[in-house]
Parts: C-alpha cells; structure tokens; sequence
C-alpha cells in the first residue's frame, strides 16, 4: 500500500490479536482495535449482542475519518458445549459462538465490501479462522469448527465474489498457539502428550501468527486472494 494504512482489528487485547495490533503499528498503521469492553484505545463492544457490529464499525470509520482500508477479524471464543447439557443450553452454547465467531465477522465484512463499492478504493479482509476449519474439534466444540469452516467459506466467496471491484480476503488457519485460551486447552487435553501431534515440536507463537496477518493485510500480492494459510506446526497438513 502506498499510503498509511487504515485498519480495524477485533478481538485486539490478548492473544493473537493483541500481537497483531502491535504488528500492524509498528509496520506504520494507523490501526483502531476492538474489545469486548473499553479499555485504553481499544473500541469496546459486546459482538454477542445484535447491532454491536454496526456500531464498532461506524466508531472506527469515524476515528478513521471515513476510511477503512483493511479490516482484520480476529475476535472469537472457545467455550465448551458438552453434547450432554440441557437443549436450551447446547443451542445458547451454540448460538453464542456462531454470533461472536462468525455472523459478526460477516456483518463487519458487509460493511466493508460496501465501504468499498461506494469509495471504489478497494480493501482487503483478513479472517483468523482455525485449523478446525478443516481438521474439526473435540467433541465439545463442534459449534466452534462449524464457525471457524464458516470464516474459511466466507472468504473464498468474498475473494471471487469482489476481486474485480479490487477487494481482496485471506483467511489464516492456526493451529495451538500460545495464548491463554491455548494454554488452558492444552493442560485440559494433556499438555506435553498434545504436542507429540505436533510435528514442529512446540505451539505456534502469537508473534508468528500476528506476522502472517500483517503479510496479508499490507503486502500480500493481488493474486494471492481468496488464499488460506495454514500455520499448525504440520499437525495437518491439506
């Protein structure tokens, strides 16, 4: 990009986000972040509740004083859904993850493309899905791989669907990377006996993921939308 780039980033106070928004400022962004509530800079809102998206994306464009030139969505959970819990509840479990994970995300992308279409700046979209996506999760988390193949599919329909319009996606599937809901993960699952799935030996670092993000929010090449970039340590291999 040519000029100082605008983004907005979700999900930007820990983890990997917190590495990308870091990222992305030292490469010379001007990058608004979110979070589920205010704290220092970051834009607080509840992407769990409906309308949320519409206005962190309307806070941002005005910080950003009516441009946006990439959007990075990067916030999610991981909570479990055990198969024996109430209806009620599997469906609330399941709802819940598919609004925070994915139907926000799609509302945000929304935006963007139409922020696009009517500035024809074009822009690019940048989804942190999962190696879930592909490989699936535990048996507790079948709502959180349906969100994350979700992402995938998404951006593969934005990239051919707005590639002419100069609107380019990626999606960037991590495996375990070391962030609190990773670490958590792991103890719960065993630890050190996960690893040995591992061919790499060790989780990714938020370091390595937030890299991969900047690479495709600021210097991917055209050709390369609608890409999805595996970084899993070879522990699943397309």
């Amino acid at each position: 990009m040519t000029q100082t780039a605008h983004i907005l980033l979700t999900g930007a106070s820990r983890g990997i986000g917190k590495a990308v928004h870091e990222a992305l400022g030292m490469a010379g962004a001007r990058n608004i972040g979110h979070a589920s509530t205010s704290r220092g800079d970051l834009i607080g809102a509840d992407l769990s509740t409906p309308g949320a998206a519409a206005d962190l994306w309307n806070d941002a464009l005005e910080r950003l004083h009516g441009r946006i030139d990439v959007l990075v969505n990067n916030a999610g959970i991981f909570e479990a859904n055990p198969l024996d819990a109430s209806d009620i509840q599997w469906l609330d479990g399941w709802e819940r993850t598919m609004r925070i994970n994915l139907t926000a995300s799609a509302e945000l992308s929304r935006y963007a493309v139409r922020h696009w279409q009517e500035t024809g700046s074009g822009g690019r979209i940048v989804n942190v899905a999962s190696r879930a996506a592909y490989r699936g999760d535990s048996p507790a988390h079948w709502h959180y791989a349906a969100s994350k193949a979700g992402m995938v599919a998404m951006t593969k329909s934005i990239a051919r669907g707005y590639g002419a319009d100069g609107i380019l996606a990626f999606a960037v599937c991590p495996g375990f990377t070391m962030t609190g809901m990773a670490e958590d993960y792991l103890a719960s699952r065993g630890g050190e006996r996960l690893l040995e799935d591992i061919p790499l030996g060790r989780v990714a670092e938020t370091s390595e993921i937030a890299d991969i993000v900047k690479f495709c929010a600021l210097d991917a090449p055209p050709s390369m939308t609608g890409a999805v970039i595996d970084a899993n340590g070879a522990s699943f291999v397309r």
